[in-house]
């Protein structure tokens, strides 16, 4: 199992299972949809899994709190027989290519629910992040949020993110970047033909210090009561949400008509953190 010897089995298994499900089932031989699902029971089966059951399986999936997986009770076509098995897939994250994990291509700034979309990161990587932009590295997609951390997001960020990258997203579509919402709401890039989100798209940087956020000079210390009106909105929708008002914009988008519906169980993702290196000092 993958993770800290110290880290309880449950947190263990999830490791394993993010693992596989985004990056290892070709080099474990297991087969993978052009969807991202795979069965269940051959996962059980892998030698990586030996000792899990499926119990333990739904428990992660319900458990996690980012809703980083989705299980499916679905046909299976080399069944001997007309029978439906479970089968489960990461929402976003992957490395594995040619994947077409079913997501909404995001044709304005406007079909984002809250209307923001920003990327937590670290201090140390915010030196290399501000010259060359975001970059997806070895995944798919450049990660970004919908809100920041205790704002009722579910995911996108790491919650211990010290320096917030806003996005432009329209100055961005218009320069021809495409953008989607993943299954559980995260907003995806695969940036330009680099794999980079440049930082001409960056709209508003901040630091975080404790429970202020700082706004960094040039990167947005001046007033901006069209942000300032998005993380208000933003703010609404969660809260509306928070006290079951079902009118609420959802955060997360429609399943689309190919996507599988048959007894779900959704559950999710974290961002990565993009670059790595220099000193920063903010």
């Amino acid at each position: 199992m993958n993770g800290h010897p110290k880290d309880s089995p449950e947190v263990r298994l999830g490791k394993t299972l993010s693992w596989l499900l985004r990056h290892g089932a070709q080099s474990e031989k297991i087969e993978m949809r052009p969807d991202g699902y795979v069965r269940v029971s051959d996962i059980l089966a892998s030698r990586k899994f030996q000792g899990v059951d499926f119990a333990a399986i739904e428990q992660v999936v319900k458990n996690n709190n980012k809703q980083r997986y989705k299980m499916v009770k679905e046909l299976d076509p080399k069944a001997p027989t007309n029978e439906e098995v479970w089968w489960i897939r990461a929402n976003q994250g992957h490395s594995i290519k040619a994947l077409n994990v079913d997501m909404q291509k995001i044709m304005s700034a406007s079909d984002i629910p809250t209307g923001i979309a920003v990327h937590g990161t670290s201090r140390q990587a915010w030196n290399t992040i501000a010259k060359k932009g975001l970059s997806k590295m070895s995944r798919n997609h450049i990660h970004l949020a919908q809100g920041v951390p205790g704002s009722g997001v579910i995911s996108g960020m790491r919650a211990l993110s010290q320096v917030l990258i806003y996005i432009d997203i329209q100055k961005a579509l218009d320069a021809g970047i495409p953008f989607f919402l993943s299954d559980n709401g995260v907003v995806l890039t695969p940036g330009n033909a680099k794999g980079l989100l440049e930082p001409q798209f960056f709209r508003r940087v901040e630091r975080v210090e404790g429970v202020r956020r700082v706004a960094l000079p040039e990167w947005g210390d001046n007033p901006d009561p069209e942000f300032e009106g998005l993380e208000r909105k933003a703010e609404q929708i969660v809260e509306s949400m928070a006290a079951g008002n079902t009118d609420a914009p959802a955060l997360e988008p429609i399943q689309s008509e190919s996507t599988p519906s048959k007894s779900s169980i959704v559950g999710a993702e974290e961002p990565e953190l993009v670059n790595k290196t220099e000193k920063l000092s903010v």
